[in-house]
């Protein structure tokens, strides 16, 4: 048996439960696990196991952003906040989106082709990760590193990436797993504790790129997902005091800007829906976000049929020592 499902309930707090209810019955339970953590990766609040391990999946973007920032490949391009913020998010692959990404590759002289991530609609532009993959190759181009197998483990720009998110975890690169997202690009296999401390560190304005991160998203939600779409309804409803990213697979990740505290949460199963519902119960909870902003959140995002709802039971609670 994997060692992720031994000793999974080792805090003194049991999993929040997602209950889908249809009527007066119960249709699906969701099991998740949540953490918060300060900027030195100490758990402050949790429920269910702060080590459960998972891949990241798109929650890394912000992270994968970093070269682009460092290597001064975003201050080339006009409005260079707008595509940060686009190489952040996990976009709708709108008019608006696909522009920007295509204006990422204009401004290095980059032939659309060289996008490694699938093609959505009628064109790679349009995926979710377009802005990701367009600011890998203009960080590529900047530092005269190959544009072909850009998404190898040991390309040189994953190997930065792999250099970044060891330092910033303080643990040697060869403890982190690797695999590969369905856009192509290497994602990471962490424990939560180690995700909600990478969150925290972008909430802390103390390291230069990430917060040159930190504002970028803040200042472009629809970048990070699209209007009615969870992420970027968390950044409007809080005026940018509270940052949202998901990944795939029931990964959420929010953090409280300028206050060093990230939120990393997992779905056992996956849940999307579940990830979105327990989410708005931790930001009631946290008082991060007003009720009535969550109200006009839940209104927008949760789209439940007629009869249908979700109660979540449980809490963060305090870590003993």
């Amino acid at each position: 048996m994997s060692s992720n499902f031994k000793n999974l309930y080792t805090s003194n707090n049991p999993p929040l439960e997602a209950i889908l209810m249809r009527g007066s019955n119960i249709e699906s339970i969701h099991k998740v696990h949540a953490v918060i953590s300060d900027k030195k990766g100490r758990v402050l609040m949790c429920a269910g196991n702060p080590e459960y391990k998972t891949f990241i999946r798109s929650a890394l973007k912000p992270f994968q952003a970093i070269p682009f920032v460092s290597s001064g490949a975003a201050s080339k391009i006009n409005n260079d906040s707008k595509s940060i913020a686009l190489a952040c998010g996990s976009h709708s692959g709108s008019k608006h989106h696909s522009r920007e990404a295509f204006k990422i590759l204009w401004e290095y002289d980059i032939d659309i082709n060289n996008l490694k991530c699938p093609k959505s609609k009628t064109s790679p532009l349009e995926h979710n990760c377009s802005g990701k993959h367009a600011a890998f190759l203009a960080t590529c181009k900047k530092l005269n590193w190959p544009l072909e197998n850009y998404l190898k483990e040991n390309h040189p720009l994953q190997k930065e990436i792999f250099r970044i998110v060891s330092e910033l975890l303080e643990i040697p690169i060869s403890q982190i797993d690797a695999e590969r997202d369905d856009c192509g690009a290497p994602t990471l296999y962490l424990k939560l504790i180690e995700i909600s401390k990478l969150y925290s560190l972008l909430s802390s304005s103390e390291n230069a790129e990430l917060e040159q991160i930190c504002r970028a998203i803040t200042a472009n939600p629809i970048m990070i997902s699209d209007n009615n779409k969870f992420d970027t309804e968390i950044i409007k409803a809080s005026h940018g005091q509270v940052i949202g990213k998901g990944g795939a697979e029931g990964v959420q990740c929010l953090c409280k800007v300028n206050e060093g505290i990230g939120l990393a949460l997992k779905v056992e199963d996956g849940s999307k829906r579940a990830k979105h519902a327990v989410s708005l119960h931790l930001l009631k909870q946290l008082e991060w976000i007003s009720e009535l902003r969550i109200q006009d959140i839940e209104d927008k995002v949760l789209n439940f049929s007629q009869g249908v709802r979700i109660e979540v039971k449980g809490q963060l609670k305090f870590q003993e020592s």
